[in-house]
């Protein structure tokens, strides 16, 4: 059996301000992690986007738990240095990376700007390879780390004819950042897995409900969700025991909980 425990391990989770990443972050904490949570957002600016990276350590404090907070813009090379840096500096080295921010603009790929896809590409493409190049060396001498990139069905190719979402395009971008994150994921598992290195990506079954997701109209009435708990708790699963039993996946969350027999949330 996986000891699911992430006492005394630090972690990093990226766009953990809000939504997914703030649930994996509050999950880990639970676990006994140490936690650096990382996003943009410091002070709350919009209503449409609650949540800050203060709040999430905050949470995580009131719970009993340990965090620090660390201002992250992805799309600067010093920055993602300074996160790594300031959390080895306050928590000690790294154990787990989860890479959980994106930035998403919802437009034709026939005429996306390439100002916005470069942004796209720093964040969700560039910006996990070089956090894992900076947690890597690390992770590689001590012979132990987990590093998890969250991905998104939209990584998987439409079918044709194409419904209307598909036939207008405006997902095309961000699905080819997923697919692109994803098989970095497997081809880094496989350069890393002599060294005692866990690196998996993982995608919820359906659509989360997020302020991200719901501004975005992905979430109806009539649609099926997913908590952010049940990717809270894939999440762990695959941050916990050694490659040899969980690395190169390319997961679904409520499948892989199904699989290792699992519950979706931590205990009461």
């Amino acid at each position: 059996m996986v000891d699911a425990s992430l006492t005394g391990k630090v972690a990093i989770v990226t766009g953990a301000s809000r939504g997914i990443g703030a649930e994996i972050a509050r999950r880990f904490a639970a676990e006994g992690a140490a936690v650096a949570v990382a996003a943009r957002t410091t002070v709350e600016a919009d209503a449409r986007f609650p949540g800050t990276i203060h709040d999430t350590v905050d949470a995580i404090r009131a719970a009993g738990g340990t965090a620090i907070a660390v201002p992250t813009d992805l799309t600067k090379n010093d920055d993602r240095v300074a996160l790594v840096e300031q959390t080895e500096r306050e928590l000690g080295p790294v154990d787990v990376l989860v890479n959980n921010a994106a930035v998403t603009f919802f437009l034709p790929a026939a005429t996306f700007p390439r100002r916005r896809f470069d942004v796209m590409v720093e964040v969700q493409v560039w910006a996990p390879m070089h956090l894992a190049q900076l947690v890597l060396p690390g992770m590689r001498e001590r012979r132990r780390g987990w590093i998890l990139n969250i991905s998104s069905g939209a990584a998987r190719h439409p079918q044709l004819p194409p419904n209307e979402r598909a036939a207008g395009g405006i997902g095309t971008v961000y699905g080819m950042c997923k697919a692109a994150l994803e098989r970095f994921t497997t081809g880094l598992a496989a350069e890393v897995y002599a060294d005692g290195v866990a690196v998996n990506v993982l995608s919820p079954k359906v659509v989360v409900p997020t302020p991200g997701t719901v501004f975005h109209h992905l979430v109806s009435p009539d649609r099926e969700s997913e908590d952010p708990s049940v990717m809270a708790a894939a999440a762990l699963a695959l941050c916990t025991g050694g490659p040899a039993m969980l690395s190169g996946r390319v997961a679904v969350s409520q499948e892989l909980l199904a699989e290792l027999g699992q519950r979706t949330r931590a205990p009461a």
